[in-house]
């Protein structure tokens, strides 16, 4: 049985899902179909902070990266009607997908470095006392 204990996760996420188009035909149907169901996502998702598209041309891939202050907003999408209906297009299609969620791991110069750095994650409004503290240092 899967625990679904992360689900109220507080951290904020990036999902990043994968469209293999196997044409450009299929591939601009999925880029017209994220023009759409990225506003009604925005309208009924108060989680979801933003949405891009980056394309792989010669792949024929189109990789879809969106925002979320919390995994419990990506939930939300559920009460997208055009968003359940395009999801289960792409296997119509013969588009082969794979979707992750990505959580803040902690701060670059930490992970990358391994100095003592303490930051908040970057979905998430900075701490109060850190805006005061590099405000007065200005």
């Amino acid at each position: 049985m899967v625990s679904h204990s992360r689900a109220s996760d507080p951290r904020g996420q990036v999902v990043i899902t994968r469209f293999e188009c196997h044409g450009l035909a299929r591939l601009f149907l999925v880029l017209a179909m994220h023009v759409r169901i990225k506003r009604e996502v925005r309208r009924v998702a108060k989680d979801f902070l933003g949405a891009t598209t980056v394309v792989l041309w010669r792949e024929r891939v189109v990789l879809s990266i969106s925002l979320w202050r919390r995994l419990d907003g990506v939930y939300d999408m559920g009460g997208s009607n055009r968003h359940i209906v395009a999801s289960r297009r792409p296997a119509r299609l013969g588009i082969s997908t794979a979707c992750g969620i990505y959580t803040y791991a902690g701060d670059w110069r930490r992970l990358m470095f391994g100095t003592a750095a303490e930051a908040d994650e970057p979905l998430r409004p900075i701490a109060d006392d850190l805006v005061h503290t590099e405000r007065s240092t200005s």
